[in-house]
C-alpha cells in the first residue's frame, strides 16, 4: 500500500519513568510535534518536553479500570497522521517490548501511514539497575529471562521460566501469588532470592526483598502497587553488598524482616 503524503507516527520509547532516561531524539521529537498520544506510566517531566500548544492526548490502559481500547489507539492516530500533523506516540520503556508498538505498527503500516520507530530505554534492564541488582553477574547467572505474568490468551511456560537463573517478570504485581505459586510448582526453589520494585526509577521507587515463596505475602503487608516488577534469582544476593549505590540513589527501600535466631513469633 503507498504511503499517505501527509502527517507521520513515530513510536517513541519514554524509558522507565525518570526523566532523565529519555532519549536525545525523543526529547526533539517532542519539542516538534503537533500531537503526542501518551501512556499511562509517562513522567510529568517527560511531558515537559512537548512543544507549547502540542496537542496531548491521553490513552492509558488502567490496571482494572477503564481503558482505551487498542483498535481506538489505531484509529487515533491514523487520523491524526491524516489530518497532516507529526505525531509522537509515547510509549513506557521501549515501544516494541510489552507494549503492544507491534500492534500500532503494524496497523499503520496497513493504512498506509508513514511512521518510525524510536527506541526507549526499557525497565528490563533500567528497573533492576535503579534497585542495585545486577541482573547478570560472573559466577551468579550467565544469563536472563524476560517474561510478563499477563498473557491474553494463555498461560505462562512457567517450567522454562523456573529454569531460568534470573527471570524478570513483567506486569507481576496483581498475579504475584499466583506467579509464585506456579513457580515453586514448576520445580523452582522455594528458597530463591526474590525482589519486587515497585515504580522502577521513579521518585517513589521501592523494593523489597525475599523469596519467591515470601515475596507475594511481603508485598501484601507493604501495600506495593504498580506498575511492579520482579526479580528472581541468586543476583538479587548482590543487592546488600551494592549499599553505596542503594544509598546514591535516594529512593525508598523495603527489606524483608530478618528472623533473630532463637525468636519466637
Amino acid at each position: 500500500m503507498s504511503r499517505s503524503s501527509k502527517g507521520r507516527v513515530y513510536l517513541v520509547g519514554a524509558g522507565p519513568g525518570d526523566p532523565g532516561l529519555l532519549t536525545v531524539r525523543a526529547a526533539l521529537l517532542l519539542a516538534s510535534a503537533d500531537t503526542v498520544v501518551h501512556d499511562r506510566l509517562i513522567h510529568p517531566g517527560v511531558l515537559e518536553h512537548a512543544r507549547p500548544h502540542a496537542r496531548l492526548i491521553y490513552v492509558g490502559k488502567e490496571g482494572g479500570g477503564d481503558s482505551v481500547r487498542q483498535e481506538d489507539i489505531h484509529t487515533l492516530l491514523i487520523n491524526q497522521a491524516r489530518l497532516g500533523r507529526t505525531v509522537v506516540r509515547l510509549k513506557g520503556g521501549d515501544p516494541f517490548i510489552f507494549g503492544r508498538g507491534g500492534e500500532e505498527a503494524l496497523a499503520l503500516e496497513e493504512a498506509g501511514i508513514a511512521y518510525e520507530v524510536v527506541p526507549g530505554v526499557s525497565s528490563l534492564a533500567a528497573v533492576p539497575a535503579a534497585a542495585a541488582i545486577p541482573i547478570t553477574h560472573r559466577g551468579l547467572s550467565g544469563s536472563v529471562t524476560f517474561a510478563t505474568a499477563h498473557l491474553a490468551h494463555d498461560t505462562p511456560d512457567w517450567e522454562h521460566l523456573a529454569r531460568s537463573e534470573t527471570l524478570v517478570l513483567f506486569m507481576a504485581g496483581q498475579r504475584l501469588e499466583e506467579a509464585s505459586r506456579a513457580l515453586i510448582a514448576a520445580g523452582l526453589s522455594p528458597t530463591t532470592l526474590a525482589a519486587a520494585v515497585e515504580a522502577g526509577t521513579w521518585e517513589h521507587q521501592r523494593v523489597l526483598e525475599g523469596t519467591i515463596a515470601t515475596i507475594a505475602s511481603l508485598v501484601q503487608e507493604a501495600v506495593l502497587g504498580s506498575p511492579m516488577l520482579l526479580v528472581v534469582g541468586a543476583v538479587v544476593s548482590l543487592r546488600s553488598r551494592l549499599s553505596s549505590l542503594v544509598a546514591r540513589s535516594g529512593l525508598a527501600e523495603l527489606s524483608q524482616p530478618r528472623m533473630v535466631e532463637g525468636a519466637h513469633e
